[in-house]
């Protein structure tokens, strides 16, 4: 059985990587700059041209991008190819509603599916295997990834979805599921499950990709030991493709980027000035063989740092550590992106004021509870004839519908939650996600 998916590739030397990202980013600048006036103004902005661009050693010169300019081109702002040349389409959830949606030709889905596939390989997979994939479809990027990657290494793939955990454990257990992918925290809840249900020793898991939320190293042991597998992290962004951008090999030492597709940077996040590797900072990505939504220098405000000691798997790709924090106020919770503002418009539209504080934890058995209190309005507070009860339930439906999770809404008297002189407190995260 091969250790990588790729081998010659993965196992590229350094020379080798550099070259293959000069070309291809020359190659990739001018694409965009021909393709998306977007780039073209912001780039002229700058007073740079294609030309101008050599090499990696130039991409510094670019102008970043950021989600805000991928909403703010919602839909097609940011499409480099005819609609007609588009395969597919996946989205996030938007902050006030307006989502970002990207979009996708069969070559951009063929080189996910392969980054998938590494991924895959890494975490000892093989043809033999049956990839239990219960990462959500759909929209959401997780399960169409995994899905592909599994199928370009030869596995018998169970595109299970989330949900309905009785069937995935039938599923499991009578068709011999080698490899689960899905979010840890639901990974924690099936092991609680099975050893529930009595049938652990029916399992024939020897291996778990987990991905799409922030978990622990304590978080980690737990899952293997309950599960009796070994586990490994992926990562990635819908933006800039889905899960695969990078991924963990046997050392669990960080998470091989594919460099031949993203070329990585750490920047400070408040001068934008790019930070060596070593350093802690805010991981931004170059896509450099992307068609239908090729995006340059985006900034994806998560917080790690790089590294390109050799690594005793043999890949040479550079590697990444877990998230370490955010350089905005986004969470993730169960797997969906959640900021305050997302919130904060709830309320606002339901007549409340912006005095509200966002509380997330994370029980025992892994899974993540969202708490909003919200202050009610003095006018609320003082009219006898409102109904706290069927407010409650208003707020939760709309913050549902505009999260996609359920919320505990809890209704408090005025002036009850803690202000502040300095920027509010909106969250507090007690799950101790982070840990440098």
């Amino acid at each position: 059985m091969s250790k990588y998916f790729q081998e010659s590739i993965e196992t590229a030397s350094r020379e080798e990587i550099k070259k293959l990202q000069d070309e291809r980013l020359v190659k990739q600048v001018q694409y965009v700059y021909d393709n998306l006036p977007y780039y073209r103004n912001r780039m002229e902005n700058k007073g740079i041209r294609p030309e101008d661009i050599h090499g990696v050693e130039d991409l510094h010169k670019l102008p970043f991008i950021t989600k805000d300019d991928l909403r703010d081109a919602y839909p097609y702002g940011l499409l480099a190819r005819p609609l007609s040349d588009c395969v597919r389409i996946h989205s996030t959830s938007g902050t006030t509603g307006r989502r970002v949606v990207a979009f996708y030709t069969q070559h951009d889905i063929d080189i996910w599916s392969e980054c998938c596939a590494r991924a895959i390989v890494a975490a000892g997979g093989s043809k033999e295997d049956v990839v239990h994939i219960c990462y959500g479809y759909g929209l959401f990027t997780g399960g169409s990834g995994l899905d592909g990657g599994s199928h370009k290494v030869g596995c018998l793939t169970l595109p299970m979805s989330s949900g309905n955990t009785e069937r995935q454990i039938q599923f499991m257990t009578d068709l011999g599921s080698t490899i689960l992918c899905c979010t840890p925290s639901y990974a924690a809840y099936l092991a609680e499950s099975i050893e529930a249900r009595g049938v652990k020793d029916q399992l024939k898991l020897k291996a778990g990709i987990f991905g799409a939320e922030a978990w622990t190293e304590e978080m980690r042991r737990e899952i293997e030991s309950s599960l009796g597998i070994k586990a490994y992290d992926i990562y990635g962004l819908t933006e800039i493709s889905g899960p695969g951008v990078a991924f963990e090999c046997s050392a669990q030492t960080g998470m091989h980027i594919n460099e031949d597709h993203f070329i990585p940077e750490v920047i400070n996040p408040q001068t934008g000035e790019v930070l060596p590797d070593g350093e802690k900072g805010e991981l931004v990505f170059t896509c450099i063989t992307k068609e239908a939504f090729p995006l340059i220098r985006y900034r994806t405000r998560d917080i790690c740092i790089l590294s390109r000691e050799k690594c005793s798997c043999g890949r040479t790709h550079v590697k990444m550590t877990k998230p370490l924090g955010r350089s905005d106020d986004m969470m993730v919770v169960k797997g969906v992106n959640v900021f305050p503002s997302q919130i904060e418009t709830v309320l606002l539209n339901q007549g409340f004021q912006a005095n509200y504080q966002i509380i997330v934890t994370r029980d025992k058995s892994h899974q993540d509870k969202i708490e909003v209190q919200v202050e009610k309005t003095p006018f609320m507070a003082q009219d006898q004839t409102f109904d706290v009860q069927q407010a409650t339930k208003k707020l939760t439906a709309g913050l549902k519908a505009m999260l996609g999770i359920l919320a505990d809404v809890k209704l408090v008297e005025p002036n009850t939650i803690p202000r502040s002189e300095g920027k509010a407190v909106r969250v507090i995260d007690k799950r101790n996600l982070y840990k440098s």
